[in-house]
């Protein structure tokens, strides 16, 4: 008898026998949900850590990140019109300015009207072991060092990732805090093709950056579209210094300089002094909104858009963030979480999310 007519055989033999002592066929696991989560790119680290521990307590849902600047992760929502279930910023300010504003062309509701407020951060300088002046480099006199033109800065572009505008940002406050006005040309003067600008008054201090961005070749800033690409561009050497957050310049162990609490976006005590300073675009993409961005301390924003495909599954992935399993992975990782996150739209939150924060105006 042919081989292959024995097996067929046995294996009928096999599932009869099976039939008759009543023990069940194995059924094949069905497909699993797919959670499509667009984040920041310093929350990578975090979220992929998160994702897996969120994995293993929903098998049924099978999580998708991407990571981004935080603009772009936005504009994949809201002008690329992609099903996204999760949207996560660094600058939570984003959500309504981008989401709140823009209605989604299918339905003509906002693309959100609710965001939760839950993690904070610090800017900080990363460095590594052969970045030049590394040893002299302090607090106080980073400014000076990263407008030389030997020295090599990474700065995320400002028109897509927060990073961007709040590095313009903490060089403008260093000249508030130093009562010194003569410090951010120099770090900005012919390093574009377009320059940025900057007024002062008495009360507000204002950058605005032009909607074309890019350096002259013989320039020492480097621009990318987000902040973690810069990192590689630091591990290689390329780089001597870069604008990120310490969560990430931690995550990858590289050098820290910390910058002083009146300029690191990251100190509560200090909103009233952060305020003094805003970052307007002149962007065209932005054809119905004005993007201004105000100093303030960092938080991050994370909402689940209107055209979710999967908005219970996207609850639960938020409602596990917050849950404290969700803060100690994102702990682990050195990022910061708030003590009490804060609800924007609190009526509109998903029901099961509200016992997960308060309302802003009770902060």
């Amino acid at each position: 008898m042919p081989n292959h007519i024995r097996f067929a055989l046995l294996l009928t033999l096999m599932l009869g026998l099976a039939s008759c002592t009543g023990i069940p066929a194995v059924e094949s696991p069905g497909p699993k949900t797919p959670l499509v989560v667009f984040a920041a790119g310093s929350l990578i680290q975090p979220f992929d850590a998160l994702a897996k521990a969120f994995e293993t307590k929903y098998p049924e849902i099978d999580v998708l990140p991407e990571y981004h600047g935080s603009i772009q992760v936005i504009r994949h929502a809201t002008e690329l019109h992609e099903p996204i279930d999760v949207v996560a910023t660094a600058d939570a300010a984003l959500v309504p300015m981008l989401m709140y504003s823009t209605n989604n062309p299918e339905t003509g509701q906002p693309y959100a009207n609710w965001y939760i407020r839950y993690a904070s951060n610090r800017l900080a300088l990363a460095y590594n072991k052969n970045s030049k002046y590394a040893d002299e480099i302090t607090s106080e006199n980073w400014v000076d060092v990263i407008a030389l033109p030997d020295v090599k800065v990474g700065l995320a572009d400002p028109r897509f990732d927060a990073s961007g505008y709040r590095a313009l940002m903490a060089v403008a406050l260093v000249e508030q805090q130093k009562q010194n006005y003569r410090l951010f040309e120099p770090f900005v003067a012919g390093q574009f093709t377009y320059g940025l600008t900057i007024f002062r008054d008495e009360t507000l201090t204002t950058i605005t950056v032009p909607e074309i961005l890019e350096t002259r070749p013989e320039a020492h800033i480097l621009i990318r579209g987000a902040s973690i690409q810069l990192i590689a561009l630091l591990e290689s050497g390329d780089l001597d210094y870069a604008f990120e957050y310490e969560s990430v310049i931690a995550q990858h162990g590289l050098g820290l300089l910390r910058l002083p609490a009146e300029v690191n976006l990251g100190e509560a005590a200090f909103e009233n002094l952060y305020e003094q300073v805003q970052v307007n675009l002149d962007f065209r993409r932005f054809a119905t909104i004005k993007p201004e961005f105000r100093g303030e301390r960092i938080g991050y924003g994370i909402t689940i858009p209107s055209s979710s495909p999967h908005p219970k599954e996207a609850a639960l992935f938020i409602a596990f963030l917050l849950s404290p399993e969700g803060r100690a992975i994102m702990e682990a990782n050195h990022h910061p979480m708030f003590e009490t996150a804060l609800g924007d739209g609190y009526t509109n939150l998903p029901v099961e999310l509200q016992s997960l924060c308060v309302p802003v105006e009770e902060r």
